[in-house]
């Protein structure tokens, strides 16, 4: 589990689809400064995400929210989220974009897939603690769907 909570509550589970260590590293420290506990699962690419979700006795738990990379190897960020899209038991999944793409045709892309927001990630610099903290309230305020085995 990342981050020391000073908070009760049940943690913010978080599907982390990154390709880049560094990237990961990065959003691993952000989430380390919220103020609730926050379980960060990491996945390489689409391809092992939909693994990780599909997978029951897994180490996701039904409610969980993801934050995905576009540019990655095998399964692109806009192919993983037709997938998921398309799974009727993963459909539902909230998904937000953190990506280095500027690319109007990307972003578009992505809120064809309905993810829940769109982050260029070399517009957060600083702001990825900013954006941990959205995503755990986010969390905390809205009601995540209970995901189906």
């Amino acid at each position: 589990m990342i981050g020391a909570g000073q908070q009760n509550g049940p943690p913010l589970n978080i599907l982390l689809v990154e390709d880049d260590d560094g990237d990961a590293k990065a959003v691993s420290r952000a989430v380390a400064k919220c103020c609730l506990p926050v379980v960060l699962t990491r996945a390489l690419d689409g391809i092992e995400a939909l693994e990780l979700m599909r997978d029951a006795s897994g180490p996701l738990p039904a409610r969980y929210l993801v934050l995905a990379d576009l540019n990655m190897p095998r399964m692109n960020g806009i192919e993983f989220l037709a997938a998921l899209r398309g799974d009727p038991r993963l459909r539902e999944t909230v998904v937000f974009v953190m990506t280095t793409s500027q690319s109007e045709e990307d972003r578009r892309a992505a809120y064809a897939h309905s993810v829940a927001g769109y982050a260029p990630k070399d517009g957060l610099g600083d702001g990825l603690e900013h954006l941990a903290r959205f995503l755990e309230a986010y969390a905390r305020i809205i009601e995540l769907p209970m995901l189906q085995p």
